[in-house]
C-alpha cells in the first residue's frame, strides 16, 4: 500500500461526522448546531487539514520515502503532523518555543515526534526552515500552506462536511491560519448558498482590525492567549473577502464559553470553541431581536481534556489575569433574556 492509499484508508476509518445541538429555549425559534471536530484521532479539526497537507505534499513530490517532516509549532497541528508522519513511517521534528509546556511536548512525542526547543519564540520559523534544508526534509509550514492544500482536496474538507449535514443562516468559526474560515467560505460560494460567515476573534489578534480596516497585511505583533486562533498578523491562508463579519471576543468570555458549553450542553471543548460560542450567541440575540427563526452552525474545535492544566485550571487562569466568572454570568443571563453585553462595563 503506497502513502496516498494509507491516507485514504485512514480517512475511511475515521469517525462519522456528527452534529450536536446546543439547547437554546425552544420558543426562540433558533437552532445552534455544533459540528464535533474533536472526535478525530488527534482530537482537533487540525487533523483533517494536516491530512490534506500530507496528501498535497505527496502528490507534488515534496514528500518521498524517508523524508523528514518539519513544522514550526507545538500546537494541535504539530500533534496531527506527528501522527501522520508515524503512519507513513517518516521522521517528524516540531520546532517549538523553549517555554512550551510538558503536555505539548508529550503529545508530540507519543506519536514518535522529536521536539526542538528554541528562543526567542519567533525564531521557530527560521529554525524549522534550517533543519529541513540541512536534512533534505520538508518544512510543512501549516500557516502558509494549509489553505492551498485544502483547496486542492476533492472532498472531505470541513466546509463540505458541515454543509452535507446542515445549511444554517450563519456559520461561526475562529481563525488561526485562516484555513477553516477559507474552506467554509469557499464551500458557501461553490454551493451558491445564502449562508453568511462570521469569524470570532480573540484579543490581540490582527484579524478583526485588519478586516474592519480592509488591510490584508495588518499586524498587531501581539500573541493571542486563546490557543489555536488569533494571530499577530493576518496570515496568507485567511481570505477576508469570504468573511461577512468578524466579532471581537474578550479572552475571559472565551473561557466562560468553555464552561457554559460543559454546563449546559455537556460538551468539554477547548478555548477556541468558547470564543466561537460568544460570537454565535451574539448572532442568536440578533435573530431573536428581529424575530427571525433559523439556524447557526459552529465547530467543536478540539477536546477540552487537552487543557485540563491550563484553561480549566483556576491557578493557571489567575497567573494569566483571566477571570471568566463575570462572563459566565453573562452567558447564563443570555439563556434567560436573549441579551448579551458588548463589554465588561456593560455587565
Amino acid at each position: 500500500m503506497n502513502a496516498l492509499e494509507i491516507l485514504a484508508a485512514e480517512e475511511r476509518r475515521g469517525p462519522v461526522p456528527r452534529v450536536r445541538t446546543f439547547p437554546l429555549p425552544a420558543e426562540w425559534g433558533v437552532t445552534l448546531h455544533l459540528l464535533d471536530e474533536s472526535v478525530h484521532p488527534t482530537g482537533s479539526l487540525k487533523h483533517r487539514t494536516v491530512r490534506a497537507m500530507f496528501r498535497h505534499a505527496l502528490r507534488t513530490g515534496r514528500i518521498r520515502e524517508g523524508t523528514t517532516i518539519v513544522e514550526a509549532t507545538g500546537g494541535n497541528a504539530a500533534v496531527a503532523e506527528a501522527y501522520f508522519a508515524r503512519l507513513l513511517g517518516l521522521p517528524f521534528v516540531a520546532v517549538m518555543p523553549r517555554r512550551s509546556s510538558f503536555e505539548k511536548i508529550e503529545r508530540i512525542e507519543q506519536y514518535g515526534g522529536t521536539c526542538r526547543l528554541v528562543h526567542p519564540p519567533l525564531a521557530i520559523y527560521d529554525e524549522a526552515r534550517r533543519i529541513a534544508e540541512e536534512c533534505g526534509g520538508h518544512y510543512m509550514d501549516y500557516l502558509a500552506n494549509g489553505s492551498r492544500a485544502v483547496a486542492a482536496e476533492e472532498g472531505g474538507d470541513v466546509g463540505r462536511v458541515l454543509f452535507d449535514l446542515v445549511t444554517p443562516e450563519w456559520v461561526v468559526v475562529g481563525a488561526g491560519s485562516g484555513v477553516t474560515s477559507t474552506a467554509i467560505g469557499r464551500e458557501i460560494s461553490r454551493r451558491g448558498l445564502g449562508t453568511r460567515l462570521a469569524v470570532a476573534d480573540p484579543e490581540n489578534s490582527a484579524y478583526f482590525p485588519g478586516w474592519a480596516l480592509g488591510i490584508d497585511d495588518y499586524a498587531t505583533g501581539m500573541p493571542s492567549r486563546i490557543e489555536g486562533i488569533g494571530r499577530p498578523r493576518m496570515e496568507p491562508g485567511f481570505t477576508a473577502s469570504l468573511v461577512d463579519l468578524v466579532v471581537p471576543v474578550p479572552d475571559a468570555a472565551s473561557i466562560a464559553g468553555m464552561r457554559i458549553l460543559q454546563e449546559v450542553a455537556g460538551v468539554c471543548a477547548g478555548p477556541s470553541t468558547g470564543t466561537a460560542l460568544w460570537a454565535a450567541f451574539h448572532l442568536v440575540a440578533k435573530m431573536r431581536r428581529e424575530r427571525r427563526p433559523g439556524a447557526i452552525g459552529m465547530l467543536i474545535c478540539d477536546d477540552g481534556a487537552l487543557y485540563k492544566n491550563t484553561y480549566y485550571s483556576e491557578a493557571w487562569l489567575d497567573s494569566k489575569g483571566l477571570d471568566p466568572l463575570p462572563w459566565v454570568g453573562a452567558f447564563r443571563r443570555f439563556l434567560e433574556t436573549a441579551k448579551l453585553p458588548l463589554t465588561l462595563e456593560h455587565l
